[in-house]
């Protein structure tokens, strides 16, 4: 797309916005003018994470639609921390950490926007945080801000208790001169930000106009939940889902995606991909097990956009390979790559046996996985069955199905179906009807 959009359409319909300073203004805005907007990424580590993947879609969007998005990263912020959602105090960090951080980052960041547009930047807020005089600073900045506001904002309040030091109290300002400077240097008129940042947002809107008489907006996300675990989304048991690949392997990070809630396969469709919405919301209206298919699909596509469709059709066959297709039957038609760049290597991975309709019909549960050599004998499948450990086109079979005869079974009908035994060895079973 080359031709300009009302980018805040795109971004509330596809459940971006959370809090806006004000809706209808910006709403203009977009309608107006091409609208120059930033987001802030601290380098807090060598690499960004999913919780990072909100923001970087949303400055993608912007790219896509014409306008021209900002990627700041932090690396005066960074020697500061900022505290909002922290319970205390993070480490601080040396300039040589954070240099590396940056490298790590960058190249993240670039993979969401097109710099060579002449639109898109990714600029460092060291270029100016870190050559501030302190005095003029003071005088010049910090007397636009009372105390006693800040205060109240939610990064503030939540530490008060446990201990805020002066160097992290400073972290507004800080954010708020960045916005400032942007306004200055970038024409820039909109900061973008997850929900915990609005009281950082709202005090550079309110030092623009103190400063310059200038009208800026802001524009927040909401924070996304986990709903299985009630944590922010993108932790696991082993910690963040990483961006880099050698923090978070290609395979692991696309089975993040292919294993989230059901329920939440049309939000993260919308939020995490290029898909139109009218496929999304197909996608996550799909029937049964054919769900499955809809978080393969959001998997490879995340998957693609963080690291190459070639990287995520290699997951999605290792996936494949270890688990089945969800779809084996290719009833879902969607614009995804996932058919185009691996149909060929997924007929020739697949480990495939066929028998004729008979056969299959007299036997039971236990016995179709002997006979699709994922175990040695009836006992043996019983006891994977038991332990709940074999799986019906990804349906975990129970104890009480494993002497259930398959005759009268539906997937006799559909051709085929998918067993696993455990959470890597899978069979296609086909099905030979004598004609």
């Amino acid at each position: 797309m080359n031709t300009r959009q009302n980018t805040y359409h795109i971004l509330q319909e596809r459940g971006f916005t959370y809090q806006t300073t004000d809706e209808e203004a910006l709403n203009a805005l977009f309608e107006q003018e091409q609208v120059t907007g930033y987001i802030g990424f601290d380098a807090t580590a060598d690499s960004l994470h999913v919780g990072h993947l909100l923001p970087l879609m949303a400055l993608s969007w912007m790219d896509l639609t014409g306008h021209k998005p900002i990627a700041l990263v932090g690396g005066g912020t960074s020697m500061v921390g900022d505290p909002s959602g922290r319970t205390e105090a993070r480490r601080l960090m040396t300039e040589e950490t954070i240099k590396a951080n940056l490298e790590g980052i960058r190249p993240q960041a670039e993979r969401f926007l097109d710099l060579n547009s002449g639109r898109a930047s990714l600029l460092d807020n060291s270029e100016w945080l870190l050559r501030l005089n302190y005095v003029p600073f003071l005088r010049d900045i910090g007397r636009h801000f009372s105390v006693n506001r800040m205060l109240t904002a939610d990064c503030y309040k939540s530490r008060l208790e446990e201990g805020l030091s002066f160097l992290e109290f400073n972290y507004m300002v800080m954010q708020a001169y960045d916005f400032l400077k942007l306004f200055e240097i970038r024409g820039n008129r909109l900061q973008l930000g997850g929900q915990d940042q609005w009281g950082n947002i709202v005090a550079g809107v309110d030092l623009i106009r103190r400063v310059h008489g200038g009208q800026a907006y802001g524009l927040t996300m909401p924070l996304l939940i986990d709903p299985r675990t009630g944590d922010k989304f993108g932790k696991t048991n082993a910690g963040a889902v990483w961006l880099s690949p050698a923090k978070t392997p290609v395979y692991d990070f696309y089975q993040f995606w292919r294993n989230i809630d059901d329920q939440e396969a049309f939000r993260l469709l919308s939020l995490f991909t290029y898909l139109p919405m009218t496929e999304c919301r197909y996608l996550s209206t799909l029937p049964g097990n054919l769900i499955n298919r809809a978080k393969e699909i959001l998997a490879y596509e995340v998957t693609a956009i963080c690291h190459g469709h070639e990287a995520s059709a290699e997951a999605f066959l290792a996936s494949v390979r270890a688990f089945g297709a969800a779809d084996p039957k290719g009833e879902v038609e969607t614009t995804s790559k996932i058919k185009e760049l691996t149909s060929d290597r997924l007929d020739a991975n697949l480990p495939t046996m066929s028998f004729e309709r008979e056969v299959l019909e007299k036997s039971d549960l236990a016995q179709l996985f002997v006979l699709a050599e994922l175990a040695a004998s009836k006992g043996e499948a019983r006891r994977l069955i038991r332990q709940g450990g074999a799986y019906l086109n990804d349906r975990a079979v129970s104890a009480d199905e494993e002497t259930l005869i398959i005759k009268g079974s539906a997937w006799l009908d559909e051709g085929q179906v998918t067993l696993r035994a455990g959470k890597k060895r899978y069979k296609i079973i086909k099905v030979i009807s004598r004609t």
